[in-house]
């Protein structure tokens, strides 16, 4: 088994090293690094990278990794894992989903390396790490005041990238196409099956999303032969969902929301009231699909337009399946409420 070389430093079989890569330089002249935690196993695998908070403000990723790599021996693994828990430095510091110029870091893959800071990053990033990996793991959560049922996002028509996201065990699989400029369109240009993990809220912990994910990573690594041993937690068959809807507000308001994350909603069903906070009656707004909440707005004052609950939606059939593994993943991972 040789040796992995990642940035110019040689990880030697069956050893854990923590790398520096000088990313960029604050108005003060101190350097910022992008950690990197680097396990090499004794023998022949894939090379897989777990990456988090791509956008600054997601840490619920950032636990998770730094609970793998709290759990992971690198003398019991088969090829070699590549941990990134914090991918946009300046955001993490800011508590942003952005960059200082406002720029969404996961819009500027691949990146160039005389481009605008969002570009040049992600330049260092993918020639750095992306092209040396054969698969990757890719954390994140909802934006702020939004959380998402866990979920793994990913091309269901990607074979390779479809068994990842069902040894996951997440409750749902979301059929989504790739963005432009994002780290899942540019792994698809290389080749690299990448799956999406989404769960709970922006600049909040969630227990539940949390330990879901630690499991998820451990059950990919299990399926892609890096380590040994039977898939952690309850076997959850997830259910795929080949499309979602978002239900918006209609008008501005105060919102009484009815139902929660995980539900199972009908086409008609009254999902929450909207309200003058000063008088009249109360709007009602319905769903205009049945499904599966696995997004919603967790703050109760709506712009018009707004989006209140994003739908996964299923086959009329598929339905009772549906509501049966979302109930016994909630069974497993009881959630908490949010630190």
């Amino acid at each position: 088994m040789a040796a992995f070389e990642l940035a110019g430093k040689r990880i030697e079989p069956g050893s854990h090293q923590h790398i520096l890569i000088p990313a960029v330089r604050l108005y003060n002249d101190a350097p910022l690094d992008l950690r990197v935690d680097v396990f090499h196993g004794t023998r022949p695998g894939p090379v897989m990278l777990l990456c988090a908070a791509i956008h600054g403000d997601e840490l619920n990723g950032i636990e998770i990794c730094r609970q793998i790599i709290d759990q992971t021996d690198a003398l019991q693994l088969h090829g070699t894992l590549i941990v990134v828990p914090i991918v946009n430095l300046f955001g993490f510091i800011q508590q942003s989903r952005y960059l200082p110029d406002r720029r969404d870091l996961n819009r500027c893959f691949p990146g160039s390396e005389r481009g605008a800071l969002g570009s040049r990053m992600a330049y260092l990033f993918s020639e750095e790490l992306v092209k040396k990996c054969t698969h990757i793991v890719d954390l994140h959560t909802g934006a702020i005041h939004r959380s998402n049922l866990p979920q793994i996002r990913v091309d269901v028509e990607n074979a390779t990238a479809l068994d990842m996201a069902k040894a996951f065990g997440s409750p749902v699989i979301l059929h989504s196409k790739e963005r432009d400029g994002s780290l899942r369109a540019f792994a698809n240009e290389l080749g690299i099956p990448l799956i999406l993990y989404e769960a709970g809220e922006a600049l909040r912990f969630d227990d539940a999303s949390i330990n879901a994910g630690v499991i998820g990573v451990q059950n990919v690594m299990k399926h892609l032969k890096m380590v040994k041993g039977r898939r952690r937690g309850k076997r959850i068959t997830p259910v795929i969902a080949r499309r979602s809807t978002w239900i918006r507000a209609e008008k501005d308001g105060l919102v009484l929301r009815k139902v929660e994350l995980g539900q199972t909603i009908q086409k008609g069903q009254v999902l929450a009231h909207s309200v003058n906070p000063h008088a009249g009656e109360a709007d009602i707004i319905s769903s205009p699909v049945r499904g599966i909440i696995i997004g919603c707005s967790n703050i109760p004052v709506a712009n018009e337009g707004e989006a209140l609950f994003n739908v996964a939606q299923f086959e009329k059939e598929e339905i009772s399946e549906a509501t049966e593994v979302v109930g016994s993943f909630t069974e497993v991972f009881d959630n908490k409420t949010p630190l």
